[in-house]
């Protein structure tokens, strides 16, 4: 679950950055300046709009690697508030205006392009669009001949990886990319690197990934440290050598030779020290390393124990509240409260554990789930069934549940008159998607996230708890899926169950 989310947030702090790979040493101008203290202040939108204007100046001047810098950092600050349309708007203009432009480096601007365009669709959950998006890449890194966008690209595809839960590829490039910086001895960046994946491990939440990251950086230090004694052992040894070609080259004097004696002398003293400093060191970080990930197995276990004693404490009070009269809204509010919490604890503790599935003809399904909520709707609320006559491997259970919750929320929130859809989509050989849309009523972007977490706010039980969707979700991951709100659909709300099989 944790690891689908990674890099939604946090992502993308690298090293290896927009801002790194358009760095200038030209003058930046006082909008993009202005821009910049806003952001640094917080103030998004007077940042933006400098940004914009920025753009538009640098683009005028004909400094289209400045304009292009600054329209990216603006089309970032839109989608940070979800404006995804004006956020592609603005990405389509810059386009424009490198394709008109027809600057030498414009394989490189235009990756930097798509990049942004690419981070909107990992943020939407978007896969396909995103992995279209990094094929793009792909070739514009390799038109561009460009190494700082190469590797770039590495990282990008590893977060790209990361993201969908495809760890074995993430690791994969990852070790390519720390394979070769390594070899250009470039450790500094390396570190960069590591240091990066821990940072955005934490900030995501993904225990595993940070516990994991943190196993790979403590085999990558122990090996560079090697790897850098080497290197300073072969840069003294070739002084030393120099010197002593020195000697044999210049007047055999006595004092001449005593001299060159004791300046090999200190050379060696000083490798000791730094050998030893360095022994020191990298004791210490081995210590601290471990500290860490003891603490991380600890705040796991933790999670788990209160998970199980939530789902005690929650199955020990469902028989007291089952003798109290069901007919008070508070009792009624209260039951289903105490049997979600068991449900939301049990999923969430048993989330590593993958849903069973069978086989299951989908329209007669389909159907049976539309029929429970016909006495339900308003007037003249239209129910439209849209599957084809198929089978699919799905866990009946977790689904019935999911579309059910999903259909009876439509019936409470769809107006008279409008029409209420439940829809099945085979997206590939190993994709299916369930659809359930409603017209009339909808949810607002800035609540499209939410509706999905739990305990967000303080509610009254009698007018719901807030826990039907985060337990819906906590279904889906443990079939290998996932549900989200598509934010193409405008007419009203169109839930999407995404199942990988």
């Amino acid at each position: 679950m944790i690891m689908k989310r990674f890099f939604i947030v946090a992502l993308w702090s690298l090293c290896l950055t927009v801002t790194t790979a358009f760095a200038d040493e030209s003058k930046k101008s006082s909008l993009q300046e202005r821009a910049e203290a806003a952001n640094a202040q917080n103030d998004i939108a007077l940042a933006r709009s400098s940004y914009i204007r920025a753009y538009e100046e640098y683009v005028r001047e004909g400094k289209l690697k400045q304009g292009v810098e600054c329209g990216v950092k603006a089309t970032a600050l839109y989608y940070k508030e979800n404006f995804y349309k004006e956020a592609f708007d603005l990405l389509r203009r810059i386009d424009q205006s490198i394709i008109s432009a027809q600057p030498s480096n414009a394989s490189a601007l235009q990756y930097y392009v798509t990049k942004e365009r690419m981070q909107m669709y990992m943020k939407l959950r978007k896969s396909p669009n995103a992995l279209e998006q990094l094929n793009i890449m792909e070739r514009q890194a390799a038109t561009s001949g460009d190494d700082a966008v190469k590797n770039d690209l590495l990282y990008t595809k590893a977060i790209y990886y990361y993201t969908f839960g495809q760890n074995e590829k993430g690791n994969a490039v990852f070790k390519e990319m720390v394979a070769k910086l390594t070899g250009t001895k470039e450790y500094d960046k390396v570190d960069e690197v590591w240091q990066t994946l821990i940072t955005n491990g934490r900030r995501s939440g993904n225990a595993s990934l940070t516990a994991q990251a943190y196993s790979g950086y403590i085999v990558w230090k122990d090996s560079v440290a090697a790897l850098k004694h080497a290197d300073e052992i072969a840069a003294l040894k070739q002084q030393i050598a120099q010197g002593e070609a020195d000697i044999a080259d210049r007047d055999s004097s006595l004092a001449a030779r005593k001299g060159v004696i004791v300046g090999l002398s200190t050379l060696l003293i000083a490798l000791a020290v730094v050998l030893a400093l360095g022994a020191i060191i990298l004791l210490r970080f081995i210590v601290l390393t471990r500290r860490q990930k003891k603490t991380i197995r600890l705040a796991n276990e933790n999670n788990a124990l209160k998970a199980s004693f939530i789902s005690n404490i929650s199955a020990q009070l469902s028989p007291t509240l089952q003798k109290l009269d069901a007919k008070q809204p508070e009792v009624r509010a209260l039951q289903n409260f105490a049997d979600h919490i068991q449900t939301l604890s049990q999923l969430e503790t048993t989330i590593e554990e993958k849903a069973e599935l069978e086989e299951t003809a989908l329209l007669p399904f389909c159907n049976s789930l539309m029929d429970q909520i016909r006495d339900k709707v308003k007037n003249n609320v239209a129910l439209m069934v849209d599957v084809p006559q198929m089978s699919a491997m799905i866990n009946k259970d977790y689904v019935s549940h999911i579309i059910l919750h999903l259909l009876n929320n439509a019936a409470k929130y769809t107006p008279e008159g409008e029409h209420i859809r439940l829809e099945f989509k085979k997206r590939s050989a190993h994709k299916h998607q369930f659809l359930v849309s409603n017209t009339g009523s909808f949810i607002p972007e800035e609540k499209r996230e939410d509706v999905f977490k739990p305990f967000l706010e303080v509610r009254d039980l009698t007018t719901g708890d807030g826990l039907g969707l985060p337990i819906c979700r906590q279904m889906a991951l443990k079939m290998n899926g996932d549900i989200n709100i598509d934010p193409e659909f405008t007419r009203g709300t169109r839930f999407v169950l995404n199942l990988f099989v």
